[in-house]
């Protein structure tokens, strides 16, 4: 395997595998926490362009298959053409107002189905519409009160803080250290007695 010297772009590596290979061309990103800044700041200034609308779409909690993991739960993939029923939110209707929608997922249980029915009902009571064009949308009483308080949006912390080790708080310890210190007492119990035993013997026959 050999490199060739890059003279320009040190990032740029051409690999020569044997000569029967194909050149491959390989890239070597060594900007990577660069990258991470630049996409933090695209992800703030994409919600500070579309505000106050979310940057994302309303998507459904959902549990996560197989018995191991289905304790959990996470956003899904889209909401079912059943709850969107439900709610009272048309099929064609949703995406355009911020809703995901995904016709290949079912309903297995009524308490799913519940709980993301009320999800989208308490989107759709929160929801206000603007059409690009056309006449002036009729705003409610109450909407411009909501707004005007919303804004502007307040700086959300930062969700890594910087603390002092002598803050940190103590532990009692691990419960898988109790545990085997726990069990190798239990194991050891006998011979300890008996070497106590033997000590306390040969202490009364030296006496």
């Amino acid at each position: 395997m050999e490199f060739s010297p890059g003279d320009e772009d040190e990032d740029l590596r051409w690999i020569f595998l044997n000569e029967d290979c194909d050149l491959t061309c390989v890239f070597l990103s060594h900007f990577q926490a660069g990258k991470k800044a630049s996409r933090r700041v695209a992800r703030r200034t994409k919600a500070a362009a579309v505000a106050p609308r979310p940057t994302d779409l309303l998507r459904p909690v959902v549990r996560c298959p197989t018995i191991k993991y289905n304790r959990r739960v996470r956003a899904g993939r889209g909401f079912t053409l059943t709850e969107l029923k439900a709610a009272g939110v048309p099929r064609l209707l949703a995406p355009t107002i911020g809703i995901a929608v995904d016709a290949r997922r079912q309903n297995l249980s009524e308490e799913s189905l519940a709980r993301n029915v009320e999800r989208l009902k308490a989107y759709k009571a929160r929801l206000l519409v603007f059409p690009k064009k056309g006449k002036k949308p009729a705003v409610p009483e109450n909407a411009t009160k909501s707004i005007a308080a919303a804004l502007p949006f307040d700086a959300l912390a930062t969700g890594v803080s910087e603390i002092k080790k002598s803050e940190i708080a103590k532990s009692e310890g691990s419960q898988f250290t109790k545990l085997r210190i726990a069990r190798s007492n239990a194991r050891l119990q006998g011979k300890r007695e008996k070497r106590a035993r033997d000590a306390a013997e040969e202490e009364k026959a030296k006496k």
